[in-house]
């Protein structure tokens, strides 16, 4: 695995200044040779032209946040991060790598959760390139190669866990109540696959989650079922603890005696006033508690 090195090229101004000085004197010596008949000035003119041009493919700019990899016939020089105006070999080759972060906003992609059901899953993913050595030489197309990682990355993701806990219900985490703990997983596992690629993986979070459309519509009445039982359980729950109090402090403060039959009457009827749907309609009894 190659290395990053770093390397600073000289100053990019004093060869300006030389360059110049070629094209002007280049110039001036084809108008002399033209003007005063001197062919012999004409050859050296052209040399000077010549060597203007290979001169110049030797400037480089450095802007920030930016990064220039030099190779020289096929070997790796060394890398310029530092921003400026440079002059360096001008048979190096320089390819610009961007040392900014960046978003990956991937697609929708369908996959299989851990119990095979089919769901729909995306990322956002904010990465830079840390070494540009890498970035240049171990991968063809590094920005692809995050493109085609970061969907691994995350079909992997989605076959550790269950979209929820309905099914399997000794999942602690799911991937839609794991939060941070699944972003976090899917960061590392990024990590891992991007670093031969010399890429640092700032932030990855997924962005889309839900059941894949064929499934989606009973998945959905499953969880309003789900949500209706646990509501009733807890109207249930709660209607037992105030029939009982009711009970209870009738009892002590001995408002009224109620034997079995009664007290099993009064029972039915909080019960249907406290778990029904609808309001209840009183019936008022104007006679007495046995009529």
């Amino acid at each position: 695995m190659i290395q990053e090195k770093f390397t600073k090229p000289a100053s990019g101004f004093p060869m300006l200044v030389l360059v110049l000085l070629m094209l002007g004197t280049a110039i001036t010596m084809l108008i002399l040779s033209g003007s005063l008949d001197q062919g012999i000035l004409v050859l050296p003119a052209m040399a000077l032209l010549f060597m203007f041009i290979i001169t110049i493919m030797g400037f480089l700019i450095v802007n920030p946040n930016e990064s220039k990899v030099l190779v020289l016939f096929g070997k790796y020089v060394g890398t310029v991060k530092k921003e400026g105006f440079y002059w360096a070999n001008p048979f190096y080759k320089k390819q610009k790598i961007s040392l900014r972060a960046r978003n990956f906003n991937g697609e929708k992609i369908k996959v299989n959760d851990h119990l095979g059901n089919p769901i729909e899953i995306a990322a956002v993913v904010v990465w830079k390139v840390e070494e540009t050595s890498r970035a240049a030489f171990e991968v063809e197309d590094y920005q692809h190669f995050v493109v085609v990682q970061s969907e691994a990355a995350l079909r992997s993701l989605a076959g550790k866990y269950s979209y929820d806990n309905f099914e399997d219900h000794d999942a602690e985490i799911t991937l839609r109540s794991g939060g941070e703990h699944v972003n976090h997983e899917l960061e590392e596992e990024l990590r891992a696959r991007l670093a031969i690629a010399g890429i640092n993986i700032i932030e990855a979070r997924i962005s889309h989650l839900a059941y894949a459309s064929e499934i989606a519509g009973a998945m959905l009445q499953r969880q309003q079922a789900t949500a209706v039982v646990a509501a009733r359980f807890k109207i249930v729950e709660g209607a037992v603890s105030m029939v009982e109090m009711a009970l209870d402090e009738l009892s002590k403060k001995e408002i009224v005696t109620l034997d079995d039959e009664k007290k099993a009457a009064m029972v039915s009827n909080l019960m249907v006033v406290l778990c029904g749907d609808k309001n209840a309609t009183p019936v008022v009894n104007a006679g007495t508690l046995h009529q």
